[in-house]
């Protein structure tokens, strides 16, 4: 092998670690929580009333189950479209608890639609929401609705602290 190709790959191996690295550390590997909860909706009045009463507000009640055990409470607002089983929501909880040992709080967001009964959710952590040593999660949440019964699969990471 030429001396000076051997030089070159010798100096660049090092740089190409340290690299490869660098990026693992950018993009961490998920983890993911999964078990099921119990939800209680209860009306809240509206901040404004309209006769046909389309929009709605309810107080959220979460009981979380598996890799997750923990309380939320919030709040969502849906709307019903003038279809049967179309409309749309939007929630905010906050979660309280233990997730895969690690105890504290973080907040979720809800936006959902349904038409024709087909839905789609996207609920995600709030960024920095999070804390004690939940501090610096970041994730996503799939709900499952099957024969009336809730679960959940939380596809998660941490962020680096510096």
């Amino acid at each position: 092998m030429n001396t000076k190709f051997r030089a070159a790959l010798l100096l660049l191996l090092p740089i190409s670690v340290l690299a490869l690295r660098a990026a693992q550390k950018e993009t961490p590997m998920p983890h993911h929580a999964t078990g099921a909860f119990e939800v209680k909706l209860t009306p809240l009045d509206p901040a404004f009333k309209s006769d046909d009463n389309s929009i709605a507000r309810y107080s959220i009640d979460k009981q979380f189950h598996g890799a997750l055990e923990a309380t939320s409470k919030g709040e969502m607002l849906s709307g019903a479209g003038s279809v049967k089983g179309s409309g749309g929501y939007v929630a905010i909880e906050r979660v309280t608890g233990t997730l895969d040992g690690r105890t504290g709080t973080f907040l979720l967001q809800h936006n959902g639609t349904m038409q024709n009964g087909n839905y789609h959710l996207n609920v995600i952590v709030i960024p920095d929401s999070a804390t004690a040593q939940l501090t610096g999660l970041q994730g996503t949440m799939e709900i499952i609705i099957k024969d009336g019964k809730h679960s959940y699969d939380l596809s998660y990471s941490f962020a680096d602290s510096k």
